[in-house]
């Protein structure tokens, strides 16, 4: 009988965060609070960038995109906020947004797999990936539970379970 397998990958819907970013947009140039402050969210590349006059209200602004995406079903672990800097007369957050596991995150999955886990699972790094097979399907449903009650520093996603 062939093993059982399931990936365990950390993605970012692309399209879900541009509807967040989107909505965010909107609701600061909607809201009284935030009224002739310069306040702004857009896209800058590959990373999100938020402004506002005070670093108060660049922070504000994080919190209503944070409020957005977490509406959307994106995890909070999956960016990575920097620091607010004084750009000209605006303050300048960077939020980046983080994607794939990391050798030492897929090694920390696969200790915690190994010591905490059923017997007989065996897990596989495969790039920015982990695969987890087993010859009995329950056993890694067991996987999926365990690594859910974890609180782990990366947004994880479990795909082609077969």
């Amino acid at each position: 009988m062939a093993d059982s397998s399931f990936d365990i990958v950390s993605k970012l819907d692309r399209q879900e965060v541009d509807n967040a970013l989107n909505q965010a947009a909107k609701e600061v140039a909607n809201r009284f609070d935030f009224r002739n402050v310069d306040a702004g969210i857009k896209w800058s590349g590959e990373v999100i960038e938020v402004q506002a006059n005070t670093e108060e209200r660049a922070l504000a602004v994080l919190d209503v995109l944070k409020d957005k995406l977490v509406k959307r079903g994106i995890s909070l672990k999956a960016i990575e906020p920097g620091d607010a800097k004084v750009s000209g007369k605006v303050y300048k957050i960077v939020v980046a947004l983080r994607e794939g596991i990391s050798q030492e995150n897929a090694k920390k999955i696969g200790k915690i797999i190994r010591e905490e886990g059923p017997k007989g699972i065996k897990a596989q790094i495969q790039g920015e990936e982990l695969r987890v097979s087993s010859k009995k399907k329950d056993d890694l449903q067991d996987v999926i539970a365990l690594l859910k009650g974890k609180d782990l520093d990366v947004a994880l996603q479990f795909t082609n379970y077969r």
